[in-house]
């Protein structure tokens, strides 16, 4: 199995035993025995992983270290764990999107379930996010008038009035258009467009 574990419990003792057990099944587990030293030694999130995060500790508690991460922009799916039951805790973090909520002693097979869901989850929004970055990376290499004719065509443009808009020959916006399909790597106009939306490609933006 791979993936990064990183354990988040001021419980020494469960922190060597959880970390013994993931690392006996194939994961690799980062421990911390406090939020705030996650904070000061963040995660890795260039690969697949996921928090599992005990709710109350001293300092920074568990949902407190959630909506810190949140802000941060941290995309580690959470598992709390807790000895402690509390519905209202459980709403608020499950609502703020956390992943799962396990109680203490979590039984072994529950654990692996709601981690390689967690993972999985992780892997899946890692993929959509190199899809995104590879697609910025050929917007980029679009020149000024390149883009340009690239945001008219997503709005549903025809090459005259492109032309028109941007003040030149048809024939011209042809070629513009040819190159940018090119370099975009779109094989239709459809999915030119479809790259356009997913980009975030506005009417205003020029």
């Amino acid at each position: 199995m791979s993936g990064v574990v990183y354990v988040v419990d001021d419980d020494a003792c469960f922190r060597i035993a959880i970390q013994g057990q993931l690392e006996k099944t194939g994961y690799r587990v980062v421990a911390y025995a406090s939020a705030e030293q996650l904070l000061e030694e963040r995660p890795d999130e260039n690969g697949p992983g996921c928090i599992l995060l005990e709710v109350r500790m001293p300092g920074l508690s568990g949902p407190a270290l959630q909506s810190r991460l949140l802000e941060l922009g941290s995309t580690l799916p959470i598992l709390f764990i807790t000895g402690y039951a509390d519905v209202t805790t459980t709403v608020k973090a499950l609502k703020a999107g956390a992943d799962d909520f396990l109680m203490k002693p979590v039984q072994s097979d529950e654990l692996l379930r709601a981690i390689e869901r967690a993972l999985a989850r992780h892997r899946a929004a890692l993929d959509v996010k190199r899809g995104f970055d590879v697609l910025q990376g050929r917007l980029a290499t679009l020149t000024p008038r390149e883009r340009q004719v690239f945001v008219l065509i997503v709005r549903g443009k025809i090459n005259k009035q492109v032309a028109h808009e941007l003040g030149t020959a048809e024939r011209t916006i042809k070629a513009y258009r040819q190159r940018v399909m090119q370099k975009m790597k779109a094989r239709s106009l459809v999915e030119l467009v479809l790259i356009g939306e997913r980009l975030g490609v506005s009417a205003r933006d020029d």
